[in-house]
């Protein structure tokens, strides 16, 4: 059976949904293995073995968070040697695809981003154009790399998991000779909030909050929600790049996803169109968004979003 390798980034204190949708895909694949870097919590090993990984690898280096990818990169080039894998999965973030790049330098293997669905023989479904057409993809090398879009399947648990032995990988010491090393830090304030690839419900605001987002992180905070925001917030600065939903932000897929004053243009489109439910706040009654929407309200979000917020909590009571 293929040996497919789960590339985990700091696995944390609990799996991410999307890492949990790596190694479903990896179990379509063949016999999945993870190579993990950072630390690994004894209830994340259990759920990795719940979710099919038959071996872990972690770096003989504990620093690799100290430098940029290369050597993370290094590290996967030999957890692939060892593990014999044929394919590796890893998110499809921008040190992901980054990593992937490199990773397919050094094996000579063909890397694949974006990707939303692999079929058991290999072949990836890439989501291309702002999501208007699907394409597909097969590396013909003996190894492919492949970074998968989160919220791209739904994750299963295998039928019957054990907990996996755990490996550790020699990192080559040029890995770090020739690296850029991180001098410094600074962590992101906390918000309560859910991260926004795995909230169940994601409010979002676009050019027409004109820099305000304080109805819709009121609304937020009481559904229990993320916050999101198309690319013109971004660029205009009013709220944080972390938060763009899109062609070139993150692709989310909720259960309930309010789209306020965000006008629905194609790229727009591609980062939220997968969610289940979507409720539309504009002005305008001609915006491109009520073509997705399955609730429209043509009004002002100013208006909307307080009132929504007052009823829901009056029903709270």
């Amino acid at each position: 059976m293929p040996k497919v390798l789960v590339f985990i980034d700091n696995p944390g204190q609990v799996l991410k949904k999307s890492s949990l949708e790596l190694l479903t895909i990896a179990r379509s694949l063949g016999e999945p293995a993870v190579a993990f870097n950072g630390e690994l919590h004894d209830d994340v090993a259990r759920s990795l073995g719940e979710y099919g990984a038959q071996a872990l690898y972690r770096p003989s280096a504990d620093d690799l968070d100290d430098y940029l990818v290369g050597p993370k990169a290094s590290y996967l080039a030999a957890a692939v040697q060892t593990s014999g894998a044929t394919v590796v999965l890893a998110e499809n973030s921008a040190e992901g695809k980054e990593i992937a790049a490199r990773l397919g330098i050094k094996l000579g293997a063909g890397v694949i981003t974006d990707v939303v669905g692999v079929e058991p023989d290999g072949t990836a479904h890439k989501s291309v154009l702002a999501g208007s057409y699907t394409s597909t993809a097969k590396a013909t090398t003996p190894v492919a790399v492949l970074t998968v879009k989160p919220n791209s399947i739904t994750p299963e648990p295998a039928v019957t998991g054990t907990a996996p032995a755990t490996t550790t990988i020699e990192v080559p010491e040029t890995a770090t000779a020739a690296s850029a090393r991180i001098t410094a830090r600074n962590d992101k304030p906390a918000s309560g909030r859910p991260d926004l690839t795995e909230a169940r419900i994601v409010v979002a605001g676009g050019r027409g909050v004109d820099g305000d987002f304080g109805p819709l992180e009121e609304l937020a905070d009481v559904l229990g929600a993320a916050v999101g925001a198309s690319r013109a917030a971004t660029d205009a600065g009013w709220i944080g790049h972390d938060a763009q939903v899109g062609q070139t932000g993150k692709t989310v897929s909720p259960q309930l996803f309010i789209s306020a004053g965000i006008s629905g243009a194609i790229q727009q489109k591609a980062g939220m169109q997968t969610a289940k439910v979507i409720v539309a706040v504009n002005k305008d009654a001609e915006s491109p968004v009520f073509e997705i929407a399955d609730f429209g309200i043509v009004g002002d979000l100013f208006k909307v979003l307080p009132q929504a917020t007052e009823e829901i909590k009056k029903r709270r009571g």
